[in-house]
């Protein structure tokens, strides 16, 4: 056979069995199997992985995080949303929960607001409610509570008590006038009233708010003296 006859021949060939490897790679590639993504989402690793098979793919763990509502070790998140179409044996893609970040609270009783904020912010932390109550015990304006207290899990906002001071119940200002001045600091220390005089001496002879007058522990009692004796 002449060279000329040959290599048509050999190029036609070539050509037909491209063609053939062609249809062949279509065949194989259109044989395979759309599958639909099962939700692994709040599953464990060995639950994911058998309902991933069930479903003719199998499973890639991408990484950890932090969540506040997924349980450490189930899985979080995945990259392909459940019930979407994908080409059977695919990788599914899945995150894996950590649980929530732990951090460590400080010891806030007694602190002023602004001491118990900027112990928080030194932590990575902020006040997430803060509620006013009254308290005997504790001087207005510091934490009387905590939530939580420094030895549980932080799994959500930071809760504050602070104090109001104790609860100002009214009662009727006692009368100071024609009283010496010892007497009436005396009794206005036993319930709760601050004291400031105006003139010389040691006898009252006005007072602000009158006698009668609807006040509460904590305010003031202004006493006008002058040089006298208590009748």
């Amino acid at each position: 056979m002449s060279s000329l006859i040959r290599v048509p021949l050999l190029f036609a060939a070539f050509v037909l069995l491209g063609l053939m490897f062609g249809f062949l790679t279509f065949k194989v590639l259109s044989f395979s199997r759309t599958v639909q993504v099962p939700a692994v989402t709040n599953m464990t690793l060995l639950e994911a992985n058998e309902a991933l098979n069930k479903a003719g793919l199998y499973l890639k763990i991408e990484g950890e995080d932090y969540d506040t509502t997924v349980q450490a070790g189930k899985i979080l998140r995945q990259d392909v949303p459940a019930g979407n179409e994908v080409k059977e044996r695919r990788a599914i893609k899945v995150v894996v929960s950590k649980g929530p970040r732990v951090y460590s609270i400080p010891v806030l009783l007694n602190d002023t607001l602004a001491d118990a904020e900027a112990a928080l912010i030194q932590k990575g932390l902020s006040i997430g409610k803060t509620i006013n109550v009254h308290s005997d015990s504790v001087e207005k304006g510091r934490v009387v509570a905590q939530s939580p207290d420094p030895d549980e899990r932080l799994t959500g906002p930071i809760t504050v008590l602070v104090s109001l001071g104790p609860n100002a119940v009214p009662y009727y200002c006692p009368d100071f006038q024609n009283k010496s001045l010892e007497e009436a600091r005396d009794t206005a220390a036993k319930i709760g009233l601050s004291v400031e005089t105006k003139g010389t001496g040691n006898f009252v002879v006005s007072q602000k708010p009158k006698p009668g007058t609807l006040v509460t522990a904590g305010d003031t009692v202004y006493l006008e003296l002058r040089e006298g004796t208590v009748q």
